[in-house]
């Protein structure tokens, strides 16, 4: 979900990015969203908050083409970029929004339409004054249960043990979820989930703090 300096990117050879059939709409956000008719089928949809570069997300798509995958990120130069991914990598299955989490969320989903929720690596806001910018707070666990499908699940990884610390202080306060053991998302051995910033920080002997969780009612 953090990313580098946006700057650090390059753009192709005609000087953008080409996002065509990948990138979504800004006003997308400003209604529900009809994610069958953006998809065009009613498969299962998974979310990734925070997406990047966009690497977990092209890869599970490409592994798993029965699920469609929605991107979402608030860079507009990381989003654009991981749509041209998409787009360069031919995957039909994967849409990308750049928008705020929480408010799409709140404000854009229908009840019980995910079948799953990818956090991994969010922006821990460490110093105090800013905790309240977290995005794992007590009413977005209330969109998250309520968006997600009966059996639906939650995934989560932060490298920030005091963030992990505060996660589990809002989930003590949550209702209608279960704790379960972690679901494969990685076929590479000692990842969890195979983002950029795991892949860095597995380099630099970074633990890793993970949550899986359920839906249960």
């Amino acid at each position: 979900m953090r990313s580098a300096s946006p700057k650090k990117l390059s753009h192709g050879r005609r000087g953008r990015w080409e996002t065509a059939g990948v990138l979504l709409p800004d006003s997308l956000t400003a209604r529900p969203v009809n994610l069958a008719k953006v998809f065009g089928n009613a498969r299962p949809v998974e979310i990734e908050i925070g997406t990047g570069k966009g690497t977990f997300l092209l890869a599970r798509a490409a592994a798993r083409p029965e699920l469609n995958l929605l991107g979402i990120e608030w860079a507009r130069t990381y989003c654009a970029y991981a749509a041209d991914r998409v787009r360069r990598a031919g995957l039909s299955n994967v849409r990308m929004l750049r928008t705020e989490a929480g408010a799409f969320f709140r404000g854009a989903l229908a009840d019980a339409s995910i079948w799953r929720v990818h956090v991994y690596f969010p922006d821990p806001w460490p110093k105090r004054k800013h905790h309240r910018r977290r995005l794992i707070q007590a009413a977005f666990l209330r969109d998250v249960r309520r968006v997600l499908r009966p059996g639906g699940q939650f995934l989560l990884v932060t490298d920030h043990r005091e963030y992990f610390a505060h996660i589990r202080r809002v989930l003590a306060g949550a209702t209608g979820f279960a704790r379960i053991g972690w679901p494969s998302m990685s076929d590479e051995r000692g990842e969890l989930v195979g983002t950029n910033f795991e892949r860095k920080y597995i380099a630099q002997g970074r633990p890793f703090y993970g949550m899986a969780l359920l839906r249960y009612a």
